[in-house]
């Protein structure tokens, strides 16, 4: 189908273009930005004068559910959520049951997720068999089956030289390996960040250094490997300047942090509300200025949702017998869209953070408008509100922000130059 999207203020952090132009798709790709190409004929228009057109915002972390959560979430109801939220390709974690430690599993999730259609899907592969942390998972016929690099999520190694085989291992063959840095140990039982807000509560806390400890090691092991490596959800300032450090040094590192730690400190849990009940936990204020300020560097170049739904009873129970994780990736460009109404980051560089930097920390094939290149397009109009929760999409309803009014609202996500969210 040939569609023309006209008058839009289109931006493209991959290529600096920030004006307003209008942009023509044929075959699921961009033909054209500014006049139409010779002989062109659109079959279907978008008026978007007013709106921002910029690249299809990339998820790094966004758990399906599916299969063996279905109670949680659907890889049809996570991925219409998803592309409601600005998002047309994301990335799922595997932990799944059974874990995505198999062809199989990664088949499965891919297949399912043509039929569904809402998004492109990226499945991230388990790096131990089980995510025991005991075995390397069969990671090349996972790469092959589709997994664009492999993670054990916050199931550690507790045996530093397998994990150490397991990076050699990575690097042979140049996978990209996902560390979410927490020392199992300083971590186990702990609720809450250890501090202030904790003990007011009586909280078992996790301290800083779980985060950091944990870090520190595993950025010494891929200098030592080689292997190519990106570190998710990070939540503490001492943890992004060591980011910082490495980066400074020449190690080809990349980062996350999850956007509702850019907007929640610990603080929010002083009514010991389960729905700010997250692993890894909210940090104190000094760390969430740290974070902000590693985004506006670039030092962490991608922000991503850490989509976690859950089924109502999860977040029932006393805090701490409740389930960690927010539901949010369907608010990912509205909540963003605070940052530049806090006045932290320019809609540009938002825009970076939201698209290129993810898509260029995994090697995705996203996160650019270009002249033959896919047409996956997010419209939004960032002079209107979004009432979270005004219509969910999303199974998991534990999200803080529901009812509350956030800048912007996504007008039309395209896949492939179709639409699959209208607002």
């Amino acid at each position: 189908m040939k569609l023309s999207i006209l008058g839009a203020r289109v931006i493209d952090p991959s290529s600096g273009l920030d004006q307003i132009t209008d942009i023509h798709v044929e075959a699921c790709k961009i033909v054209a930005l500014g006049a139409a190409p010779a002989g062109f004929t659109a079959v279907e228009t978008i008026d978007a004068q007013g709106l921002v057109a910029a690249p299809g915002l990339v998820d790094l972390n966004v758990a399906l559910r599916e299969p063996g959560y279905s109670r949680k979430g659907t890889i049809a109801s996570e991925t219409r959520a998803a592309a409601a939220g600005g998002v047309t390709s994301l990335c799922c974690p595997p932990k799944t049951k059974p874990v995505l430690d198999t062809s199989a599993v990664a088949e499965l999730i891919l297949d399912r997720a043509r039929e569904a259609g809402n998004t492109k899907v990226f499945p991230i592969g388990a790096l131990s068999k089980g995510l025991d942390g005991e075995q390397l998972a069969e990671l090349v016929a996972l790469r092959d089956a589709g997994c664009v690099a492999f993670g054990n999520g916050l199931e550690s190694f507790r045996n530093t030289r397998t994990l150490c085989r397991a990076l050699d291992y990575a690097a042979t063959f140049d996978l990209t390996v996902i560390f979410n840095s927490q020392d199992h140990d300083l971590a186990d039982g702990g609720l809450a960040h250890e501090g202030a807000t904790a003990s007011f509560l009586g909280l078992p806390g996790i301290p800083e250094t779980a985060e950091t400890v944990a870090l520190a090691r595993d950025l010494l092991l891929v200098e030592q490997t080689g292997v190519r490596a990106h570190f998710s959800q990070l939540t503490s300032a001492r943890g992004v300047a060591l980011i910082a450090q490495a980066q400074a040094r020449g190690l080809k590192v990349t980062a996350d942090v999850a956007l509702y730690q850019l907007i929640l400190t610990d603080e929010a849990l002083i009514d010991f509300s389960s729905l700010y009940h997250v692993q890894p936990p909210l940090r104190t204020r000094a760390d969430r200025d740290g974070l902000r300020e590693a985004v506006k560097s670039g030092v962490v170049s991608a922000i991503s949702s850490h989509h976690q739904p859950h089924e109502r009873d999860a977040k029932l129970a006393p805090f701490g017998a409740t389930e960690p994780g927010i539901s949010s990736v369907e608010l990912l460009l509205p909540l963003a869209m605070t940052l530049v109404e806090d006045g932290l980051l320019d809609l540009p560089t938002l825009l970076a953070r939201l698209s290129t930097g993810p898509a260029e920390a995994l090697r995705l094939p996203a996160g650019k408008l270009a002249v033959g290149g896919a047409a996956d397009i997010v419209l939004f109009d960032p002079k209107a509100s979004t009432v979270a929760g005004e219509s969910w999409l999303s199974k998991g309803e534990n999200c803080p922000f529901l009812g509350h009014s956030l800048p912007g609202v996504v007008r039309y996500t395209l896949v492939d130059g179709r639409i699959s969210h209208q607002a």
